[in-house]
């Protein structure tokens, strides 16, 4: 079934630039970056952003634990309260935000998705303040595309895809979608 953008304009399909494989070695490399620029996995608690930030963000902690032999707190946040575009994307149900403990004093790794304008990244570092005081927020993104609004950059990237703005970049992931892909393409 083909996806459909607020006022009905479909998703056109032009390319797959990123597959389970490909999606998996990503994740792998940037949690592996995530503890060497923390020097280890100590004060490390990764958090999701709503909605596909939040899987990857799990696989990330897994991945993280598998090798340090830590349990590595993980959450999901959603920064729809705290976006400055509500009036241009129109209302959309909450979900849940799940942060682990305290977050003062500690690392926090903010995952998601894409990396565009820079504008969800702004509302998640709001969230997380509102939250506590973190020693430091990383950002880790599975794809960066340019085109940015504010002045944010990514620590850790796992494929800088540079696309023209009227392209859309489509992350799925298995656990939402049933399936690892990312996608360009556009709504006609």
């Amino acid at each position: 079934m083909p996806a459909q953008a607020a006022g009905g304009a479909e998703f056109q399909l032009k390319t797959r630039v990123m597959g389970p494989d490909e999606i998996r070695r990503a994740l792998i490399r940037i949690s592996h970056e995530i503890v060497e620029g923390n020097k280890g996995s100590e004060d490390l608690v990764i958090v999701g952003i709503r909605t596909r930030g939040a899987p990857l963000a799990d696989r990330v902690a897994n991945t993280i634990a598998s090798f340090e032999g830590v349990d590595l707190p993980s959450g999901a946040l959603d920064v729809s309260l705290y976006r400055d575009d509500v009036a241009l994307r129109g209302p959309r149900n909450l979900e849940a935000t799940t942060v682990p403990g305290d977050l003062d004093g500690k690392i926090v790794v903010l995952v998601d998705d894409v990396l565009y304008t820079g504008r969800t990244i702004r509302a998640a570092f709001d969230a997380v303040l509102d939250m506590g005081r973190p020693k430091a927020i990383r950002l880790a993104v599975l794809v960066d595309r340019g085109h940015r609004e504010l002045p944010i950059r990514a620590d850790h990237v796992g494929k800088n895809l540079p696309t023209a703005s009227e392209e859309v970049v489509k992350v799925h992931v298995e656990e939402l979608d049933g399936e690892d892909a990312v996608l360009i393409g556009e709504f006609k």
